[in-house]
């Protein structure tokens, strides 16, 4: 925490506005869009129902297909079963291990010849760092697919200038209690379409019509943030700058002291992007350093030092077992290698100098206990 939340939650105490409506809760939304200088952004529950909310505004519905990104948490498609649609898992690429625009551009292709193009396109942006989002939205613009800009791990982060999530027809946040930010629970979607923002607002909130009895024309969801968490929100958007930079040094440590080393690769930051870096990633070639991610995380873990594989790439999860998938190209899936080799290094804003001692000296023990030169 910043220190400042609880000024903004004794006043929604002291005014009584505890509810999903008050005025914590416009002024975080005020923030935010400013933040990301677009013309509006609504509070939510959390990002997968920020993004729920994207797919219902786009009118995804049963027997549609939305193409999403495979190396990713399923809360990025989950909300595409929501509606009833079927996800397309599109794999990553090398340069910022997120969407491959090749692999898209393949699968639109494929969709445009067989008569049946996807309601929409759903990038993450991985780990702090932004997808190749100029790419990613010609190709979706050439076929006329609109973009949900996931970017619930890249708050914080821009690209070309611009801020992460900005880019889509719509954009998502999380401001989960894992986040660079957080609110304990909760997300935002944000967009420069304020019509369909104000929709959002009304399907958030039950769809209530404007009558003096409950009436209700339209499905509608229980998604709206509470002004009491809109107020830690407020607090949180205040030192987010500082939550960049202090991943960022974070970052900066571990390359110092483990890029050096043969078979570690770190997780790329592309050419005009600034990287959140809200996680350090890095892969582990198991032949070159003797030691695997495995490893790794059971010698961690001996040291109550909490550490974790990559995301499981969707494509490979039992629940989208019969889901289509677009590798990278025909010879290499780019998401299954870095699952196979990625690991996700302790990156709390908070970590000390201390905590990096133990962590680093953890990792480089593991690699002499295997026979490695250091």
């Amino acid at each position: 925490m910043s220190g400042r939340e609880m000024e903004y939650i004794k006043n929604a105490f002291e005014t009584n506005w505890i509810a999903p409506v008050g005025p914590n809760l416009q002024q975080f939304e005020k923030a935010i869009a400013e933040y990301a200088m677009v013309d509006d952004a609504v509070a939510v529950s959390s990002g997968t129902a920020a993004i729920h909310l994207a797919l219902s505004l786009l009118e995804v519905q049963a027997g549609d297909t939305v193409f999403c990104s495979s190396l990713t948490f399923v809360a990025s498609a989950n909300p595409i079963l929501y509606q009833g649609a079927e996800p397309v898992f599109i794999d990553s690429e090398p340069e910022t291990w997120n969407m491959s625009p090749i692999a898209l551009e393949r699968a639109l292709g494929d969709s445009f010849l067989s008569g049946k193009l996807p309601k929409a396109v759903i990038v993450v942006n991985l780990y702090g760092q932004s997808a190749k989002m100029e790419e990613i939205i010609s190709i979706c613009s050439h076929f006329n697919v609109p973009v949900i800009e996931d970017a619930a791990e890249s708050l914080g982060a821009s690209y070309k200038g611009k801020a992460s999530g900005t880019f889509g027809d719509f954009g998502v946040y999380s401001f989960n209690g894992n986040k660079i930010i957080t609110t304990s629970g909760g997300g935002a979607l944000l967009s420069n379409n304020k019509e369909a923002l104000n929709k959002a607002r009304f399907l958030a909130t039950q769809a209530r019509d404007p009558a003096p009895h409950y009436q209700h024309s339209e499905t509608g969801y229980n998604y709206r943030m509470s002004n009491v968490l809109a107020g830690i929100g407020i607090a949180q958007l205040q030192v987010l700058n500082e939550r960049v930079e202090s991943r960022r040094s974070i970052f900066r440590r571990y390359f110092q002291e483990l890029s050096c080393l043969n078979g570690i690769d770190f997780m790329p930051e592309l050419a005009n992007t600034t990287s959140s870096r809200w996680l350090t990633v890095c892969t582990i070639n198991e032949e070159v350093t003797g030691t695997s991610v495995k490893s790794i995380l059971q010698a961690l873990t001996l040291e109550n030092i909490e550490a974790r594989p990559v995301w499981k790439p969707l494509h490979l999860q039992p629940l989208f077992k019969n889901c289509k998938y677009y590798p990278h190209n025909d010879k290499e899936s780019i998401s299954e290698q870095l699952f196979q080799k990625g690991i996700c290094l302790p990156s709390g804003s908070s970590l000390t100098e201390d905590d990096m001692v133990r962590i680093l000296a953890c990792i480089k023990g593991t690699m002499k206990l295997k026979g490695m030169v250091i």
